[in-house]
């Protein structure tokens, strides 16, 4: 079993980050410690991931909300029961109402065993999730950091994460960011909840 974020996240850890880049000691200074951020593990917590790409957090949230009250159950099998019509109406684009209903049938077909993924190394539990349509690896790694706290995994595809680095080390280019990224090892998970972080708090978002 891979160490996780709830075993690093302490006074130890934090000080070995600060103390090998100073851009987690500005952070810390300005807003202290980040938050653990943490999502149960499974379908739900999936589902969600795949309705966070590439909109705003309070968007995603409300369809994902949406989408909850108008199920009498988060399941595989009450996602397949909707019509284009219904997943209209809980906001849910087409591309998402596809990736949703792969991932569904998927689960019910037992082509992948959401709640076993943890027992598997992260090279195959990435293979596993990146097979199924809609899901790449900014997928992956969200669902790595939130579902499976993995300690070292820097999400190079989360445009937060990039954009804080480059206003906070004026590197421009993402092939230099994530080489840049190599100096965090092996507390880039801890790292990267410092950069959203830092993101949230600035623009009032905590």
């Amino acid at each position: 079993m891979f160490q996780t974020m709830k075993d690093i996240v302490n006074t130890t850890d934090v000080r070995l980050l600060l103390k090998c880049d100073a851009v987690f000691e500005t952070i810390h200074t300005l807003y202290g410690p980040p938050p653990n951020w943490s999502r149960p593990e499974g379908f739900i917590s999936l589902s969600r991931i795949i309705l966070d790409q590439q909109v705003s957090l309070q968007s995603a949230k409300a369809h994902f909300n949406k989408l909850n009250s108008h199920m009498p159950a988060f399941t595989p099998g009450e996602i397949g029961k909707l019509s284009d019509e219904e997943m209209r109406f809980c906001q849910i684009s087409r591309q998402k109402s596809i990736y949703l209903r792969e991932l569904s049938t998927a689960v019910l077909e037992r082509k992948i065993d959401l709640e076993k993924l943890s027992e598997s190394p992260f090279d195959e539990i990435r293979d596993q999730l990146k097979r199924l349509k809609g899901i790449g690896n900014w997928t992956v790694d969200i669902y790595l950091v939130f579902c499976l706290q993995a300690k070292d995994i820097f999400p190079a595809g989360d445009i937060a994460v990039i954009n804080t680095i480059k206003e906070l080390t004026g590197i421009t280019s993402k092939e230099e960011i994530v080489a840049y990224s190599e100096k965090w090892k092996p507390y880039r998970s801890l790292a990267t909840f410092y950069l959203w972080h830092y993101y949230l708090c600035k623009r009032g978002r905590k």
